[in-house]
Order: C-alpha cells, then sequence, then structure tokens
C-alpha cells in the first residue's frame, strides 16, 4: 500500500500539465452506432449536434472525399469549440488536425491567402512508407573485449559500460526460436547498447542502416530470473523465425512540413524557429507533383486532416473568396468553421448575410447547430469541470453554482470554481460551501450586473454616450 502512494506521488510531480477551458474533453462521446450518450468523454447534451459530427468523423476517417466544410452554429457557450475539440480527440494522432483563429490571418506577416494556404497544408498528411533491414532477436550474450590502455584488459560478460569506447570490440549473440548467430560489434555498436542499458535475456531490434538500437522488453522465458521486477518491465515473446527481416517503417509528416524543409537553407530547423515566411508556389508545385509520384509508386498516401477556423465572421470578402477555390482542390482537407453571429455585415462589404458568411460560401457547408444547455446539463457539465480541477463542492453549493449558470452563464460559473475553492483554502475548509461560492459572486460581477453598474454610474465615465433616462432604458433593451 506504501509502495502504491509512493508511486502516486512520484507520478503527481512528475506530470505537468496546465487544466484548460476544453482539456476535459476526451472525444465526441459516442457508442459503436454513432449514437451520443447524454454524457461522455466530457461532452454533455447537444446530442444531435454531436451525432451530425460523428457522421462527419466518418468522412473524414474514410478519406476518400475532398473539400468538404462544416459550419458549427450556435449562441456563445453552447459548445461549438468543445465539439471541434471532440473531432481532434477522436481522430487520433495521425490524422492531421489544425486550428486557426479567423483575426490570426490579419496580425500576421504574410498575407492572408498565404497564411490560409499554409493553414490548408498542415492538415493534410502524408504518411511515406519505406522498408529497413533489421535484426531482431533475444540476447544470449554480450561480450566485450577492451584494450590494454582501458581499465582492465581481457573479455566481460554483460551490458557494456563506463569505460572508453574507443578501441574496443566485441560480440553480440542474439537467437530466435530457430536459429542463433554471433555478431562482432565495433566501438560506436557498444555504445549504443550501452545507452539502452542491453543485456542477456533481452529483445531488442538493430536497425542496419543507422545502427539505432531498440530495446522491445524482457523475454518471457527469463521472467523467472527475477524475484521481483519494476512496473515498467515489458515482457515479450522471442522473435521466430530468421534474424534478419525486411520491415516496413512509416513516417507520418504534412504537407507544410515538407514545405518548410525544402524551402529554407536550414530545413527542418526552421519548423522549430517559426520563421517559415512565405512559401514560392513554384516549390509547393515540385512537392506535389513528387508526393504525387510517391503516391503512383506505392511509396506514400495522402491523409487529409481537418482544418478548424473559429470565429469565420471575422474573415473578409476575400478570403471567403479564396476558401471557394481552396476547397475544389483534390487535396483539399474537410474543413471545420464556427461562429456565433446570427444576420450581420460581411466583413469587406456592407452586404448583410446569414453569420456574416457570403451566400455562395454558405451553399458549400454543412451546418450543425448547437442549442443553449438546460438545467441538467449545466449541472452535469459543472460536475466534470470540479473533477477536471480537483475541485470538491458540497451539494448545496453545486445547487447554487448550477443556479448562478443557468441565470448568468456556463463560463462564468465555470470560472468561479476555482475562485470558490481558494476562498475555501483561505478558511481552511476542504469542502467548498455556498459561503465560498456567494463570496465570489460577490467579489466578481458577470456581464448582466456589471452593465447595470456602468447604467447606474455611466455619468462618471469617461466618453459615456448614454444620457437620460430614455436612452438608458434602449441601452438594457439591446
Amino acid at each position: 500500500m506504501a509502495e502504491l502512494k509512493r508511486l502516486s506521488e512520484s507520478r503527481d510531480l512528475t506530470r505537468i500539465e496546465r487544466i484548460g477551458a476544453h482539456s476535459h474533453i476526451r472525444g465526441l462521446g459516442l457508442d459503436s452506432s454513432m449514437e451520443a450518450r447524454d454524457a461522455s468523454e466530457g461532452m454533455v447534451g447537444q446530442l444531435p449536434a454531436r451525432r451530425g459530427a460523428g457522421l462527419i468523423l466518418q468522412l473524414i476517417r474514410q478519406g476518400k472525399i475532398a473539400g468538404r466544410a462544416v459550419l458549427i452554429a450556435g449562441q456563445p457557450g453552447t459548445g461549438k469549440t468543445a465539439l471541434a475539440m471532440g473531432i481532434a480527440k477522436s481522430l487520433g494522432a495521425e490524422t492531421p488536425f489544425a486550428s486557426v483563429a479567423a483575426s490570426e490571418l490579419f496580425s500576421l506577416d504574410l498575407s492572408k491567402t498565404e497564411a490560409l494556404t499554409q493553414a490548408f497544408r498542415r492538415a493534410i498528411g502524408v504518411r511515406i512508407k519505406e522498408e529497413a533491414e533489421i535484426i531482431e532477436g533475444e540476447v544470449v550474450e554480450i561480450s566485450v573485449d577492451r584494450p590494454l590502455s582501458a581499465s582492465s584488459a581481457g573479455g566481460s560478460s554483460g551490458a557494456p559500460s563506463g569505460a572508453t569506447t574507443v578501441g574496443k570490440s566485441g560480440r553480440l549473440t542474439l537467437k530466435t526460436t530457430d536459429m542463433e548467430t554471433v555478431y562482432e560489434l565495433g566501438g560506436k555498436m557498444i555504445e549504443a547498447l550501452g545507452k539502452e542499458k542491453v543485456q542477456s535475456g533481452d529483445v531488442i531490434a538493430l536497425d542496419k542502416a543507422s545502427g539505432k538500437v531498440t530495446k522491445l522488453g524482457r523475454s518471457i522465458g527469463r521472467s523467472r530470473d527475477y524475484d521481483a521486477v519494476g512496473p515498467h518491465t515489458k515482457f515479450v515473446k522471442c522473435p521466430d523465425g530468421e534474424l534478419q527481416k525486411r520491415k516496413e517503417v512509416v513516417h507520418c509528416v504534412t504537407l507544410h512540413e515538407i514545405d518548410v524543409i525544402n524551402s529554407r537553407t536550414q530545413g527542418f530547423l526552421a519548423l522549430f524557429t517559426g520563421d517559415t515566411g512565405e512559401i514560392r508556389a513554384e516549390v509547393r508545385e515540385q512537392i506535389d507533383t513528387k508526393v504525387a509520384e510517391w503516391r503512383e509508386e506505392g511509396k506514400a498516401e495522402i491523409v487529409p486532416g481537418v482544418l478548424f477556423i473559429d470565429e469565420v465572421h471575422m474573415l473578409d470578402i476575400e478570403c471567403f473568396s479564396f476558401l471557394n477555390r481552396a476547397l475544389e482542390n483534390d487535396m483539399a482537407p474537410i474543413l471545420v468553421i464556427a461562429t456565433n453571429r446570427g444576420i450581420t455585415s460581411i466583413r469587406g462589404t456592407n452586404y448583410r448575410s446569414p453569420h456574416g458568411i457570403p451566400p455562395d460560401f454558405l451553399d458549400r457547408l454543412l451546418i450543425i447547430t448547437t442549442q443553449p444547455y438546460t438545467e441538467d446539463e449545466i449541472r452535469k457539465i459543472l460536475d466534470i469541470r470540479c473533477n477536471e480541477e480537483d475541485v470538491e463542492l458540497s451539494a448545496d453549493a453545486k445547487v447554487l453554482l448550477t443556479k448562478i449558470g443557468v441565470e448568468t452563464s456556463l463560463r462564468y460559473a465555470i470560472h468561479l470554481i476555482n475562485s470558490a475553492a481558494l476562498a475555501c483554502q483561505k478558511r481552511k475548509g476542504k469542502v467548498v460551501e455556498m459561503e465560498d461560492i456567494s463570496r465570489v459572486y460577490q467579489l466578481f460581477l458577470d456581464v448582466k450586473r456589471s452593465t447595470q453598474y456602468l447604467m447606474e454610474y455611466q455619468s462618471q465615465y469617461m466618453f459615456s454616450e448614454v444620457s437620460g433616462e430614455a436612452d438608458r432604458g434602449d441601452a438594457m433593451q439591446s
């Protein structure tokens, strides 16, 4: 029991993470038949929207249809970004997911179309396949012959360690269930084996081209050699067949990463510096041609991902015209956009349109709508956030916080959780009570109370535009 406690404490110490607004989202919360559960994987409510997102998810996974666009529209605080995050988590690590805010495009040094092009190509993956020769087997013995200049001469068995590898030589005996072979070792290979702490009984894989050593685990046949092993020890079967094998190695990169590597003198280092700059169209054309050749030869396959653009109403008419054309490309990703605007002006024009999106672009979209959360759904979401933030609330405090979420907004209620926990710590309590919620509710105003305060004291503020009782009433209604 004490060992388990020490292990959990060490995990808490080594895990460094920040809790974000959507860090509790684990997926879309769908079952095997793509039906949405009431509350699952951090998602609560919005059943029709989640079912629609599930169908989009299947479309993305098939990867056969390019250039589809989805609009997630709804009031503020109804889970639009959470839906997009759920799609991203459900896709897994291999499917590219690029996310940008529409306002970012106007604050970059790049042109708007270049920034959108780079975002599009970040959302398109290339799975490159290559064959590598590897030696895979169970280590029977490692013997290292040290020169006279080293600490001791002659051979020694076991894992190579400590001493200088210059002038070293040795032998490595590997076996499978069908054969056993002795390999001569040089200094670099001995050093690589020493870094991996390889010893007799380990199952390893050696890459012949690069000399990379990968420790796959301990052989099951040696599991009884020790009375106790560490929690991270992995037991694997002794490989069968030939020691030397040809294995297919798969590398996943995005088209944007290939663009950057080929357009900058410092190559892949430009990916880390972030200084990508404008990439010439000729470079992209050459890369597209090369990738097409790899596809025909079976060396690579395209993985269409997802590009998520939040607050899409901030894009102007030029950006929408570019998106119209970009979606017709056969290498386009699935485009998911979100907005909380109703009928408003299209940026860059005097025309008004639903969601601030031109009608010709709206016609391309599959539209998913989100609805305001019910009181029961707000309570469930607050429970999930309390678990995520590791805050314990009493039953009365949960009821009060839910009521605040209904009367003000869900976002405001979520903000109060951590603030109330700090107020609880100040009075040296362990469970957040109603008094803690009430205290932070009085300290931090929501939008309605803040607006009311401004209306009452507007004459004392600078550049106040509201004057008189009539204007005050009009402003309150708006």
